[in-house]
């Protein structure tokens, strides 16, 4: 699991990293069972401290996306196939939430923009993500 940080991007860096759980698990990099690095061994890994790890794995705990196991490492909650999709959607309308600002920017109407998006779509090979 590749997650990277930008202190300096002005989104706090547990923020960042739950962000990049969800995206990993939407995406089907992670899937329920993975465990994920021990809180130390990331913070120690991106720099951080370990309470920001923490408090990003406690939140997705929270949002019941982690599971703590007593003595054993943190892991993906088994999520079923709703919950995935609904990750999926809160995924990418985040990503295109920029795009959308700078289409209305520009004076693109919906239907130019949806025609930009579609061309991008079918013509545009696969990237992995960072």
């Amino acid at each position: 699991m590749l997650i990277v940080v930008d202190p300096s991007s002005g989104v706090p860096v547990f923020r960042q990293v739950m962000d990049q759980v969800r995206f990993h698990i939407a995406s089907g990099l992670l899937v329920g069972g993975d465990e994920l690095p021990a809180t130390r061994a990331l913070s120690a890994k991106l720099g951080v401290n370990p309470m920001t790890i923490s408090k990003a794995y406690n939140l997705l705990e929270r949002d019941g996306i982690l599971e703590r196991r007593p003595g054993k490492p943190l892991v993906v909650a088994a999520l079923d196939p709703a919950q995935i999709a609904l990750e999926r959607t809160e995924q990418l309308g985040t990503s295109l939430t920029e795009a959308v600002r700078v289409a209305r920017q520009l004076g693109f109407d919906v239907d130019e923009a949806l025609t930009i998006y579609r061309e991008l779509l079918e013509g545009a090979p696969e990237e992995e993500e960072p």
